[in-house]
């Protein structure tokens, strides 16, 4: 039976049919990427008030000059100017602004799949929203509230925020890889099929959220399951979980 987990996840599954359990980007994480891009259209923002000085000595008063409407056409362009930048950057480079790229989270659709033009654009838009009354204060309570911290913006759009993890792959060539070099040759004499290819994959992708206790028994079941080994040699592929799943990875990929 498996524990709960501490922190909400997106399950997905892949086209190859693979499961995959992306954590949830938190509140906190969102709030960081925030003030980092913030900062940045900030310095924007300050370097075009110095750059406008040099072509107009009184800004104030141009500013003080304008109608109406070209007062409310400067809000709406500078508006128009920080939609521009998340919406572009969370379509052209993978869901991320360099605030989100900074904390290592992206922008995905709520099956998992990259985020579009449609939902960029909608979420963004409702920034103005999400702001209310003042400070965030509409879209964090919506967080708080929402199981994977969603904001108005994201519920509209289909869309949620999920953190990168990076995966160490030189526990995968480490000696525990070597130890189960030699076994390697005498294993691959049977072909998996493609299902066992799938339980092997997907046992994987999950193995790092697992008890250890469950890591290691589900390991040793699969190479039970595809091994094909003598005495020896399984004791050596069970020494560790490294050293099992290393195994199973190289099983997979002389499949692949």
């Amino acid at each position: 039976m498996s524990t709960a987990s501490p922190t909400p996840h997106l399950d997905v599954a892949t086209p190859e049919r693979v499961a995959l359990s992306l954590p949830v980007a938190g509140i906190g994480y969102r709030c960081l990427a925030w003030l980092v891009d913030a900062a940045l259209l900030f310095f924007f923002w300050v370097v075009a008030y110095f750059a406008f000085t040099l072509l107009v000595s009184d800004v104030l008063g141009v500013f003080q000059g304008l109608s109406s409407l070209g007062r409310t056409l400067l809000v709406v362009g500078v508006f128009a100017t920080q939609w521009l930048y998340w919406t572009v950057g969370e379509v052209f480079f993978h869901g991320q602004t360099l605030g989100k790229r900074a904390l290592r989270i992206r922008v995905v659709r709520v099956d998992g799949s990259p985020v579009g033009l449609f939902e960029s654009a909608v979420r963004n838009l409702c920034r103005a929203v999400d702001f209310m009354p003042v400070g965030y204060a509409a879209g964090c309570l919506a967080m708080l509230l929402t199981p994977q911290h969603r904001r108005l913006g994201d519920l509209l759009a289909g869309t949620l925020l999920v953190r990168d993890e990076r995966i160490d792959l030189d526990k995968y060539t480490s000696p525990a890889t070597e130890q189960v070099g030699a076994v390697s040759a005498a294993s691959s004499a049977r072909e998996l099929t493609p299902e066992e290819v799938d339980l092997v994959l997907a046992f994987l992708s999950r193995a790092g959220g697992l008890e250890p206790a469950v890591r290691q028994r589900l390991g040793a079941r699969l190479v039970e399951r595809v091994g094909g080994l003598d005495d020896e040699q399984r004791e050596a592929v069970l020494a560790s979980a490294d050293a099992t799943e290393a195994f199973l990875r190289r099983r997979a990929r002389a499949e692949t």
